[in-house]
Order: C-alpha cells, then sequence, then structure tokens
C-alpha cells in the first residue's frame, strides 16, 4: 500500500509515500512508545482476572527506567480494505516520572526518525534531508493519558482516564497474556481512538501488544520484540534531527 504523511486534519502532508499513517500526528509517535513494555516470556495461556491483571501492572511500572526494542506496526484503512507494515526500532529512556524520551527509527519500507520528549517531536527523512516538528502545545495532557497505558503508570491512572473491561486469555507470539478493552472518558481522548486493546503479559505485567482503534474502522496495532528493560542509553540518543530544512506543523 502507498501511504503519505497526515496533517493535523486528517489530510495528506506533501512530499513522502510508503510513510506511517499517524494516529493523529502529535501523539503518533506515544502510540508507539506505550506498546513498547513487552517482554517475550514462554508461558501457557491461562489468563488472569482484572483485579490480578491491574496488580501486575503495578508491579512491572515500578523501577522502569527505559528500553530498547523491535517495532512492527501494521496500519489498517477500511475504507479500502488494506494493511500497511512499517517496521523498525525503539529506545525509550525515562529518568523521572512523566518525564519520557523516546526514539523512533522506521527502517522499511521507507526510512524516518522521530524523536519526541513529550512536548515535541521532531520526525526527520533521511532520503530528503527534511525535518518536522509536530508541538503538543495544551495536548500534553493526552499524552500523560497514554502514558498512563504503560511506562510507570499505575492502575488508578488507568481507571481515572478508562474504563476498563476484561476480555480474557490470549496467546501473542507464545506468550500467555489477558487482553483489556479500554474506552478513554475524556471527550478529547474519544476523539482520538474510540477504544483501545492491551495484551498484557500474564507473567511479566508488560502490554506485550495493543490496537488502537480509530473512528471509521481504521486501526493501528503495534507490536514489540526482542525487548531490553533499562539499558543504558546516552542522551545523545534523544537530539532532534534537524534537517535541511525544518516545516513546524500544528503549532499551538
Amino acid at each position: 500500500m502507498n501511504g503519505s504523511r497526515r496533517n493535523g486534519s486528517g489530510g495528506n502532508l506533501p512530499g513522502e509515500t510508503h510513510s506511517i499513517r499517524w494516529c493523529r500526528p502529535e501523539l503518533a509517535l506515544f502510540c508507539a512508545a506505550v506498546a513498547a513494555m513487552g517482554m517475550a516470556y514462554p508461558a501457557a495461556a491461562a489468563g488472569l482476572s482484572l483485579a490480578e491483571t491491574l496488580a501486575k501492572m503495578d508491579q512491572a511500572a515500578t523501577g522502569f527506567k527505559g528500553l530498547s526494542a523491535n517495532v512492527q506496526y501494521v496500519t489498517h484503512t477500511e475504507v479500502i480494505h488494506e494493511d500497511d507494515a512499517q517496521s523498525g526500532t525503539i529506545l525509550v529512556k525515562r529518568p523521572k516520572p512523566k518525564d519520557l524520551h523516546v526514539k523512533l527509527s522506521i527502517e522499511k519500507p521507507e526510512p524516518k526518525i522521530a524523536v519526541a520528549d513529550g512536548n515535541k517531536v521532531d520526525v526527520y527523512y533521511p532520503r530528503s534531508g527534511e525535518s518536522q516538528r509536530l508541538e503538543l502545545g495544551h495536548r500534553r495532557s493526552l499524552v500523560d493519558m497514554i502514558l498512563a497505558l504503560g511506562f510507570g503508570g499505575t492502575s488508578r491512572e488507568l481507571q481515572n482516564d478508562y474504563s476498563v473491561a476484561l476480555v480474557g486469555p490470549e496467546s501473542v507470539a507464545g506468550e500467555s497474556t489477558t487482553e483489556l478493552e479500554l474506552v478513554p472518558k475524556s471527550p478529547d481522548m474519544l476523539a482520538q481512538w474510540k477504544k483501545i486493546d492491551l495484551w498484557i503479559s500474564d507473567k511479566s505485567g508488560y502490554t506485550v501488544r495493543q490496537k488502537f482503534y480509530e473512528p471509521g474502522g481504521d486501526y493501528t496495532l503495534i507490536t514489540y520484540t526482542n525487548v531490553r528493560l533499562n539499558p543504558e542509553i546516552p542522551d545523545s540518543e534523544f537530539k532532534s534531527p534537524k534537517g535541511t530544512k525544518r516545516e513546524i506543523l500544528n503549532k499551538k
């Protein structure tokens, strides 16, 4: 499928084909980041209760400082019934609560690098040498709601922001998980996604898969592999690439 960047109104941004279809441009990087707490443990599918699953998530949040992983997006466009696959790597560093730094490097099919610090997202396109900056502005509160899905967010924060329901057990990439369904309580968040599914490892309490459902039937499915927790990542990895030309989008 030939994709293209989308602007803040849902239209296409000029200058690129085969790109990530952003689930709202300001928050796309965080869609990937919040799923990046996945770890692979071989186990038979068993499933946990809702209370047990939330308790596991609380345990996993303790001591989380960052990760590195391989990442794969599958974005589904309902109107044409097509899927678009993207793959690459991600680095995450959380030196303190709500201080999150993310570097997402997409390698296939079209290279791009996105660096975020919670207030802005800088996206660099190596082939053209150009970069774009997406400023979050007042939407930072939505970012905080997304971070509650992982990266040290507690079950209380999760339940404050979402209506949480137990779906049941499912094996994901050979790992025993429990699936949860989240419906955002915030009207602004609900305008972004009508619901979010999480697959939580029964053993580790980390999210191993997420699915973001957009209005109209589109969705983004995110899976992480080869996860390393709390690696040593230098701050220099999160310097924003400047490019030969910078365009500022969605300035607030």
